[in-house]
């Protein structure tokens, strides 16, 4: 592998994944993977190369499906294009997993993202602060995605509870309070990292530069805590922008998701 940066994400993101627990979930190991419980649905993650193939490898996801299984639970298998071995993705379809959008995982040094002028006069840019923020972005989630609003406030709200100011909300609120647009940044525990997630805008704000200011109100406040790279999984629409940004695409990841009949 000769990608600095793809190196650097293997080396922390991805370790980080097996043995570092984010705030409201827990960690229980079943090696070579390590399953992630206390999220809206649960989670496996692996190593880039699982070590195990053929018959041993169909246990694996077995065992995987029957742990969740027993709890009434879907989960998703997060893979990356490079993952070994190959056919991980055939096993996991022919064991009942169904793909979701594949997205492009893109890593930036914090220092090329260059500050973003307000992206107009009738909004501001502002961390969120208190439980009323948080529903408002539960909200908005609901509106964008059809999210289940009263998890997203859970799970936002446990966030905030349990975390120690790893994670922290960026809004975009109009005068009256609303929030049309929302997204987090996450320090990854224990490496040089940090993540953009959860990005919504409400329809009609979208094409007014809000994603872009998002991501650089987000990459000032990595800065000031100390992160050296930020790392995004983006959808086909978010991609050029943040490669304008100065973000480079390293790889893809596709999530696979097992859900109980």
């Amino acid at each position: 592998m000769t990608d600095p940066l793809l190196a650097a994400y293997d080396a922390e993101v991805r370790t980080a994944e097996l043995t570092t627990a984010e705030p409201g979930t827990t960690l229980d190991r079943d090696a070579p993977v390590t399953r992630i419980l206390g999220s809206r649905r649960g989670f496996v993650v692996g190593p880039p190369d699982l070590g195990v193939t053929g018959p041993s490898l169909d246990a694996l996801i077995d065992r995987q499906v029957r742990f969740f299984a027993s709890r009434g639970e879907a989960f998703e298998w997060k893979t990356r294009a490079y993952d070994r071995p190959a056919d991980l993705p055939d096993r996991l379809i022919a064991a009942g997993f169904a793909p979701e959008e594949t997205e492009t995982v893109l890593i930036a040094p914090v220092a090329v993202i260059s500050p973003s002028a307000p992206p107009s006069a009738d909004v501001t840019i502002r961390e969120a602060t208190g439980e009323a923020d948080l529903r408002r972005i539960a909200h908005l989630s609901a509106t964008v995605f059809g999210s289940d609003e009263a998890a997203v406030a859970r799970d936002l709200l446990a966030r905030a509870r349990e975390d120690n100011e790893g994670t922290t909300v960026h809004v975009v609120a109009e005068s009256a309070g609303r929030v049309v647009s929302a997204a987090r940044l996450e320090l990854v525990g224990g490496t040089t990292f940090a993540g953009l997630w959860g990005g919504a805008t409400l329809p009609d704000f979208r094409g007014r530069g809000l994603y872009r200011a998002l991501v650089a109100h987000r990459a000032a406040t990595a800065h000031t805590r100390g992160a050296r790279y930020l790392q995004v999984d983006a959808l086909p629409p978010s991609r050029p922008i943040l490669q304008r940004l100065g973000f480079t695409a390293v790889t893809t990841t596709t999530p696979y998701v097992w859900t109980p009949a």
